[in-house]
């Protein structure tokens, strides 16, 4: 009887306080409905490791040192990027390219949150790997702050997985004070301009695969397996695995990686001040790339004579494809004819792409 209540004595409050946080991830999951495949694992994992003498410690931590930390990079980060690539369709943004510049722009928020982090006393890699929650791309960050061992590796996935999950609540209060109600009901036009070939398509992601290799060395893991996956969409010949990839792939992956990430969340590791406050440094990131993709639009109505609704803008954060939802639905909401989705979703994969030149940048100047 003693050895079975033996854990009892043992259990400390901070695992308690671990099993609450993990309760309200997975209450976002199931009952809000926030990127339940992402919050529900990361929240029962988060309950699995912080158990006293927990079984599942020994196999979370080879989860995590097979599929992510080890020596031949960040595998599952990588591999879930084949099947984002695979559910990206490029032709919004191959009909009117301009849509890039807002996705270049919802990036300003890593590099201020790289000199905030900094400026309140984190070390430069650590700065850089919390910075790069601001791309709104977890395989991302994870690859950035693994690659530059950061002390915060546990804190900086959370963060970035749950404000991904969180952005239908974070964005809509931004762009609303960052927009004038005549603003938000501008209308685009949604008459689709000359769509791009079956080759152009097929070329787009080797073309930009080479290009930022090029110009990023240090993302072209990073946007290589992102292209690969969008090639196997567009090729024509791989449909079953562009299918499998999609659905499948992404998935299964997106699963093991949420649960994976517990390995982090152990509750002497994380309830620090440090990580509440790299949590708050991760918000501010969000807000600031929102406000950056908006007041670009705003900046580009000045000198354009047709219109763009600034809300679209915000879109570019790269959280794919939550936010140029949020977007769209906003404009709904503002006028039930007011159609965003198409802009929105060509800022959203630019996003994408430059969040992943950013990772590149990063890794390139402090690695």
């Amino acid at each position: 009887m003693l050895d079975l209540l033996s854990n009892f004595a043992t259990l400390e409050f901070k695992q308690v306080a671990m099993w609450i946080i993990g309760a309200l991830l997975i209450y976002l999951a199931i009952k809000k409905e926030m990127e339940p495949s992402l919050l529900l694992p990361m929240g029962f994992g988060a309950i699995l490791i912080n158990l006293p003498n927990s079984g599942a410690q020994h196999i979370i931590d080879v989860m995590f040192r097979v599929g992510i930390d080890n020596e031949f990079g960040e595998i599952m980060p990588l591999v879930l990027f084949i099947g984002i690539g695979a559910m990206i369709d490029f032709t919004p943004l191959l009909t009117n390219p301009k849509l890039m510049l807002f996705g270049a722009a919802a990036q300003f928020g890593i590099f201020f949150t790289l000199c905030l982090a900094r400026l309140v006393g984190f070390d430069l890699n650590d700065a850089a790997s919390i910075g790069i929650i601001g791309a709104a791309d977890g395989p991302t960050a994870i690859a950035v702050s693994m690659e530059l061992d950061s002390k915060y590796i546990g804190a900086i996935m959370v963060a970035a997985y749950s404000y991904m999950a969180l952005v239908p609540l974070v964005q809509p209060p931004i762009i609303k004070l960052c927009t004038t109600k005549k603003e938000r009901l501008i209308r685009m036009d949604n008459t689709q301009g000359k769509q791009p070939s079956k080759m152009t398509k097929i070329l787009f992601p080797i073309v930009v695969t080479i290009i930022v290799g090029l110009v990023a060395p240090d993302a072209v893991a990073l946007i290589g397996f992102l292209m690969f996956g969008n090639l196997i969409r567009e090729c024509g010949v791989l449909n079953s695995l562009s299918e499998t990839a999609q659905k499948v792939l992404a998935n299964l992956i997106t699963i093991f990686l949420g649960i994976t990430i517990a390995a982090r969340m152990r509750a002497d590791e994380f309830l620090t001040p440090d990580t509440l406050l790299i949590i708050g440094l991760g918000l501010f990131a969000f807000i600031f790339d929102t406000f950056a993709g908006v007041m670009l639009a705003k900046l580009m109505n000045l000198v354009s004579k047709k219109k763009i609704n600034p809300m679209i803008g915000a879109a570019g954060i790269s959280a794919f494809p939550m936010s140029a939802r949020v977007v769209h639905k906003m404009g709904l909401e503002e006028d039930n004819q007011n159609f965003l989705l198409m802009h929105s979703i060509g800022v959203n994969v630019s996003g994408q792409i430059a969040s992943v030149i950013a990772g590149g940048l990063i890794l390139s100047f402090f690695r």
